[in-house]
C-alpha cells in the first residue's frame, strides 16, 4: 500500500515537474535593435522568423463586445455553403452556447462539413445536450488534450485560439468566448469588454491552416481541396499575416514577435492586455523602448478581474515600467478581455495571446499581425476611448500600496511561470 502510494505521489510530481520545467530553451538574451517598424526588414524578417510572410488584399471588420460580435459570427454561420471550421477556448452552457450549437447543427444537416475543436479545460462548464444536439446533426466535434494516463504532460497544453473560419473565405478571431460573459455591450460587470475581428482575403487561407494544424493533432484528418482553401481575390488594402505557436511547435514564437515589433518601435506602443504578466526581458524591452523616446500606454483590468492571482502577479512587475514613463491604467467599468496591441500607427496585432508567460510558452496561440495605417488609426481611436474609462496608476500610488498587496504579489510571482 505504502509502495502504491508512493507511487502516485512520484507520478503526481513528474507531472508538476514537466509542466513547470518544460522541455524547450527559453529566449534569455535581448533581442538587438537593427531596424524600425517601417523598415521593409521587419516585415520580411517577422514572416522568415515567424512564418507564414504577409500576404496583401485583407479586409478588416473591426466588432465591438457581444452585441456585434455574436450577430456577426451567426450570420455568417447561417450562411456557410460548404465548410465550418470553429475553434474555441471557453464553451460555457447558456443562450449562447446554445445559439451557436442550433446555428451550426442546422448547416450540419443542411450538408455543409462543420468541424470544431474545443478545449477540454475551457469547454468544462458546457452542457452535454448542446454536444449531443451537435453530434446528431453530423458536427464533427473533438476536445483538445482531455486527461489520459498516457500524456498527463499535456495537461497544461491548451488551445487558447479563437478560430471561426466560414467556407474557407471569412474569417473571425480576437479575445471572445463563447459564454454569457461576452453578450451586451461591456455595460456591466456582467458583460465583458472585448474586441473581435471580421476577416477577409489572402489572409483566411492562413487562418484555416492554424485551424487545421490541431485538427490534425486530435483527429489525423487532413482537410483540404477547394471547400476549405479555395481561391481568394483580394477584399481591401491590409497586408496581414496570420500565425500560431504551441509548445508542441516553436512556443517561443509568440513572445519573440512581441519582442521584435517591441525592438523595432520608434514612436508609439499601445497594448490592450486582459493579462499583464510580463517576464524579465519582456520588461527591459519596453523600458528600452521608452528610453529610446517611444510612448507606452497600457490598459489591464481594473476592479473586475476574474482572476485575482494574475493582478496580483501583474501589479508586481510595473515598477520599472512606471518609473521609465509608461502609462498604465486600470479598466473600470467591467472586465477588460482585450488582447491588441498597436505599434507606431502601423502594426495591429490581434487574436488569443495574452501579455504573459502562459500565452508565450504554455498555450496554443494564434495572433494576426496587420500592417495598415488606417487600421491602425482605427484601433488606436479603440484605445483611446477605453482610455477614458479607465483610471491611471502613478508610480507614487504603485510604491505606496499596502503590505497586504506587496504580500499577495509575492506569492503570486511564485507562480509566474503558470500565469
Amino acid at each position: 500500500m505504502i509502495a502504491a502510494i508512493a507511487g502516485v505521489v512520484t507520478l503526481m510530481a513528474a507531472v508538476v515537474a514537466v509542466n513547470f520545467i518544460g522541455n524547450e530553451k527559453k529566449i534569455e538574451r535581448h533581442v538587438e535593435r537593427l531596424y524600425g517598424l517601417d523598415d521593409p526588414r521587419f516585415q520580411q524578417e517577422l514572416g522568415v522568423m515567424l512564418g507564414p510572410p504577409f500576404v496583401a488584399g485583407n479586409g478588416l471588420r473591426v466588432l465591438r463586445n457581444g452585441d456585434e460580435i455574436f450577430p456577426a459570427m451567426l450570420q455568417a454561420i447561417r450562411a456557410a455553403k460548404t465548410t465550418i471550421t470553429f475553434e474555441s477556448y471557453i464553451y460555457w452552457a447558456g443562450d449562447t452556447g446554445r445559439e451557436f450549437a442550433q446555428a451550426l447543427a442546422e448547416r450540419a444537416r443542411s450538408g455543409v462539413k462543420v468541424h470544431v475543436l474545443l478545449d477540454w479545460v475551457g469547454s468544462a462548464k458546457m452542457d452535454g445536450a448542446l454536444l449531443d444536439t451537435m453530434k446528431s446533426a453530423g458536427v464533427q466535434i473533438h476536445k483538445f488534450h482531455p486527461p489520459h494516463w498516457s500524456h498527463l504532460g499535456r495537461l497544461n497544453n491548451r488551445t487558447h485560439r479563437k478560430l471561426l473560419v466560414i467556407d474557407g473565405r471569412i474569417g473571425f478571431t480576437g479575445g471572445v468566448g463563447i459564454a454569457p460573459l461576452w453578450t451586451g455591450n461591456a455595460q456591466d460587470p456582467d458583460h465583458w469588454r472585448d474586441t473581435h475581428f471580421q476577416v477577409e482575403g489572402p489572409v483566411v487561407a492562413q487562418m484555416q491552416a492554424v485551424f487545421l494544424d490541431n485538427w490534425i493533432k486530435v483527429s489525423g484528418e487532413v482537410l483540404h481541396g477547394a471547400a476549405y482553401f479555395p481561391p481568394l481575390t483580394p477584399a481591401g488594402a491590409g497586408l496581414a499575416q496570420m500565425f500560431s505557436s504551441s509548445p508542441s511547435g516553436g512556443s517561443e514564437s509568440m513572445q519573440l514577435m512581441y519582442l521584435l515589433a517591441i525592438t523595432a518601435a520608434t514612436r508609439s506602443i499601445d497594448l490592450s492586455a486582459a493579462y499583464f504578466v510580463p517576464d524579465g526581458l519582456t520588461s527591459d524591452a519596453l523600458v528600452a523602448a521608452m528610453k529610446r523616446g517611444v510612448k507606452l500606454r497600457i490598459v489591464v483590468p481594473g476592479p473586475h478581474i476574474d482572476s485575482e492571482t494574475v493582478r496580483s502577479a501583474s501589479r508586481a512587475r510595473w515598477g520599472d515600467l512606471l518609473a521609465a514613463g509608461a502609462q498604465i491604467a486600470e479598466y473600470q467599468p467591467t472586465m477588460y478581455h482585450c488582447k491588441v496591441m498597436v505599434v507606431d500607427g502601423l502594426l495591429v496585432s490581434v487574436g488569443s495571446t495574452n501579455f504573459d508567460n502562459r500565452s508565450f510558452r504554455l498555450n496554443d496561440e494564434a495572433t494576426l499581425n496587420v500592417l495598415d495605417t488606417e487600421f491602425a488609426a482605427q484601433q488606436t481611436r479603440i484605445f483611446d476611448d477605453d482610455l477614458k474609462h479607465a483610471r491611471l496608476v502613478g508610480l507614487a500610488e504603485w510604491r505606496a500600496r499596502p503590505w497586504r498587496e506587496r504580500l499577495a504579489e509575492r506569492f503570486a510571482s511564485m507562480l509566474g511561470s503558470q500565469l
